[in-house]
């Protein structure tokens, strides 16, 4: 059996794919493998995800959702889309969201994947405990505050398969949603604190050429800012992040309120998101460095003009994760979504990280990204920690793929 990621610019090389139906199964495909790593939708553009060995897809486990609280328990491989119907039904809501509610929660978490905000963290931080199954098969569970536990949510996926996770929740808001296009440059690299302070979550789409298209998402229980001051004009129309592609696959503008679920992800759960045909690449640095990297990447203009479908710039809080790329320090993400043109988006990648290394840019490991591993090392405080618990947790390496090996080399037996 063969199975693509999202993108279909991967073909995962699994000897064996193993779906299994309880986690009872989870645990004997894991013990009887002599490599295995799990899957999620495939929303990844690096080969993070493969084995050699099986690859274990959680599709088909049973739904567990238990809310206790401000505590939800969930399973793992839950979309988020499904996992927001849920708490919302019961009054309940996630601090953020990605711009895609089809991704599950374990992936999610395993890369630190995240909404935006200022005063928001990866999706990661809200993880109380995680349930894991180790490379005997035994059934493990890591809870917030014990020694390990921060090296082990943002894992990828290389400490063992997760198959339920506890996470904090909050009462459920409503957000309206309003874009205002053509905002001059200025406005982003001279007001940038004042811009990204100014709702509880922005996002900015722009193919650095001189404006951009800024979407403000307000929590309803906050004022209306006045944002006369931005330039340009708001939209009368709803828009796609993507210049071209419709509308309706994104959710409602034009200030119409509604639940978090339906507001904080730029596009509908209904529909296919993005464009599909594409690759994407992510670098994270400290938000106080926000205005000369965005001038440093204004110089490569040229050369993201033949490729670059849409560019986001958001902001993450930090959060307390080893392998987070917004560990330890506040964060302006640069999202580039990019055709799918595998050689061309390698090489501006290389030139975004050389345009951007004054302010050691972190990357998405899910995404398209040239850093090496010394540089990678030197820039995750908490590196060798993470390399010592893989290590310990994984011994014989029934976790590790190349990717993982390449980044922490396992050690001699």
């Amino acid at each position: 059996m063969t199975r693509t990621n999202w993108a279909k610019n991967l073909t995962f090389s699994a000897q064996e794919i193993s779906v299994p139906e309880t986690v009872e199964q989870v645990q004997e495909v894991v013990a009887r493998s002599r490599a295995v790593h799990v899957v999620g939708t495939g929303h990844s553009f690096s080969p993070i995800a493969d084995t050699t060995g099986t690859l274990i897809t959680l599709e088909r486990m049973p739904e567990q959702f238990e809310l206790t609280g401000s505590t939800a328990r969930v399973s793992a491989g839950m979309r988020l889309a499904r996992l927001a119907e849920l708490l919302h039904a019961s009054g309940a809501a996630l601090p953020t969201m990605p711009s895609l509610p089809h991704i599950t929660l374990a992936g999610t978490c395993t890369t630190a994947t995240h909404g935006s905000g200022n005063t928001v963290p990866s999706l990661a931080s809200t993880v109380r405990a995680i349930e894991l199954v180790g490379p005997d098969g035994t059934l493990r569970r890591v809870e917030r505050g014990t020694p390990d536990f921060n090296g082990s949510v943002v894992a990828l996926g290389a400490l063992g398969v997760a198959v339920t996770l506890e996470i904090d929740v909050e009462p459920t808001f409503e957000v309206e949603q309003r874009v205002h296009r053509d905002v001059p440059w200025a406005t982003l690299t001279d007001h940038f604190d004042a811009l990204y302070g100014s709702a509880y979550s922005v996002s900015s789409f722009t193919q650095y050429r001189g404006t951009a298209e800024v979407w403000v998402k307000r929590r309803l229980d906050a004022p209306q800012p006045d944002l006369s001051w931005l330039g340009g004009h708001e939209s009368t129309e709803p828009r796609h992040p993507v210049p071209g592609q419709p509308a309706h696959h994104c959710t409602a503008q034009l200030g119409e309120p509604g639940p978090w679920h339906e507001r904080l992800p730029h596009f509908r759960a209904a529909f296919t998101p993005s464009v599909g045909t594409e690759l994407q690449s992510e670098f994270f640095v400290a938000r106080e460095h926000a205005s000369p990297a965005l001038q440093a990447l204004t110089t490569l203009a040229n050369d993201f003009a033949p490729i670059l479908l849409t560019s986001e710039i958001r902001t993450v809080d930090a959060d307390e994760q080893w392998l987070s790329p917004v560990h330890d320090r506040p964060s302006v993400a640069f999202h580039f979504t990019w055709r799918q043109e595998a050689e061309a988006v390698a090489a501006v990648a290389n030139k975004i990280e050389h345009a951007l290394a004054p302010f050691t840019p972190r990357p998405h490991w899910g995404k398209v990204f040239t850093l090496d591993r010394t540089t990678l090392a030197s820039r995750y405080p908490r590196w060798t920690d993470f390399a010592a618990l893989l290590n310990r947790t994984d011994p014989q390496g029934k976790f590790r793929n190349t990717t993982i090996n390449t980044w922490f080399p396992q050690p001699p037996a």
